[in-house]
């Protein structure tokens, strides 16, 4: 990512710079790795009863439930990413929301093998038909996102050429993008400290597991969606073709139902994610066809 002359060179190489994203990738790799040994030397203190706190959380049953901690690391570093890439592609960092809301059911996924209950009555049972629908719902967001990345290359294809009016544009999101990273780190370690405080006040008790898989993304989705309405309207300074005004506002509602799915719970969540990648997808396909229609016409 080349340096913007808008932005102080130390605060651009503090937060954004290559250098920065490689080391902020191996801390957090390595937080993951350290946090998954931790939780599972818990899980097995608690069954050989040297230990006795929290026995009760779904999340300190069973060995496959550790693999929950590390992809949460994971997950922070995913929105990094998505910042990271803010400046260099609106396509790229729509695609990370997409990721992140993706990597959360496959999170879940692996909480949710901990505890199924394998039996004839598979479809009676209400965790194990939620398994059913997140892992079918999984396979298809891993589909429309590979769809979507595919479409956003063709885009990024077709403009060769960087217009001044598009330099100014990515400058404006570069700045964004770096007051973001301190923004999004500072609401992680708040949400953390509040949760600690929750477990210190309940003793033996952890928060329900919607709230625990809730944790930061329903406020981070939330911003996103303010970002996205600011890009917007900064958008129309530099722009006033129709299809792209349209394709951005289409962003912004996916991103709503995305967020609207951490407020239900079930199927109708897992609905909702699905909908709002589906929905992304079909924008952006009728996005490129009317740019190819108008490239068409020029010619």
């Amino acid at each position: 990512m080349a340096k913007d002359k808008n932005i102080p060179a130390f605060l651009f190489d503090l937060l954004l710079s290559e250098e920065t994203r490689i080391r902020v990738e191996k801390i957090i790799l390595n937080i993951a790795l350290l946090s998954f040994f931790i939780h599972l030397a818990i899980i097995y203190l608690l069954k050989f009863e040297v230990i006795d706190f929290l026995s009760e959380s779904e999340l300190l049953q069973n060995p496959i439930s550790a693999i929950y901690t590390p992809f949460s690391f994971i997950l922070i570093y995913e929105v990094y990413l998505l910042i990271y890439y803010l400046p260099q592609s609106f396509s790229t960092y729509i695609t990370k929301q997409y990721e992140i809301i993706t990597l959360i059911i496959f999170r879940k996924l692996f909480k949710d093998l901990s505890v199924l209950e394998l039996s004839s009555d598979w479809f009676e049972i209400k965790i194990d038909l939620q398994f059913t629908y997140d892992l079918i719902a999984s396979l298809l967001l891993f589909y429309l996102i590979y769809q979507f990345q595919k479409q956003g290359k063709r885009k990024l294809d077709q403009q060769s050429e960087i217009k001044p009016k598009i330099e100014k544009f990515v400058r404006t999101k570069s700045i964004i993008a770096v007051i973001l990273v301190p923004l999004f780190f500072a609401m992680a370690l708040y949400t953390l400290i509040n949760w600690s405080k929750g477990i210190y006040i309940s003793s033996n008790e952890l928060p329900s597991f919607e709230s625990i898989n809730n944790l930061f993304f329903d406020s981070f989705f939330t911003v996103l969606i303010l970002v996205d309405v600011v890009l917007l309207l900064i958008s129309f300074f530099y722009t006033d073709q129709f299809h792209k005004i349209i394709r951005n506002s289409g962003f912004i509602i996916s991103t709503i139902l995305i967020r609207l799915s951490f407020g239900v719970s079930g199927l109708t969540s897992t609905i909702l994610i699905v909908v709002a990648v589906l929905f992304g997808l079909t924008i952006i396909l009728i996005h490129n066809k009317y740019q190819e229609n108008n490239l068409i016409q020029n010619e």
